[in-house]
């Protein structure tokens, strides 16, 4: 995947040039030098807004391993069983 990054001026200029670079991979739109928005492929913006099914389904996304899981610590207490 390749980012590319345009100025705002850029983009009116040639956009055509922009959306062939959203075929690679995410476009970043400066403003005034600073990042303001992000054009993507259709595709990409789908992938990425699509819900997942499961937890299994988000855990073999690409890029879970690199994910740390954070679980809240457990409050209740557990409860003595009467076994007799």
């Amino acid at each position: 995947m390749t980012i590319t990054t345009i100025s705002g001026r850029e983009l009116n200029n040639d956009l055509g040039r922009a959306k062939r670079a959203a075929k690679d991979g995410p476009v970043i739109i400066t403003d005034r030098g600073r990042p303001a928005h992000v054009l993507l492929s259709f595709d990409e913006y789908k992938r990425l807004t699509g819900k997942m099914r499961t937890l299994g389904d988000m855990l073999a996304a690409p890029g879970a391993e690199d994910v740390d899981l954070v679980l809240p610590q457990r409050t209740e207490l557990a409860k003595p069983v009467d076994l007799s």
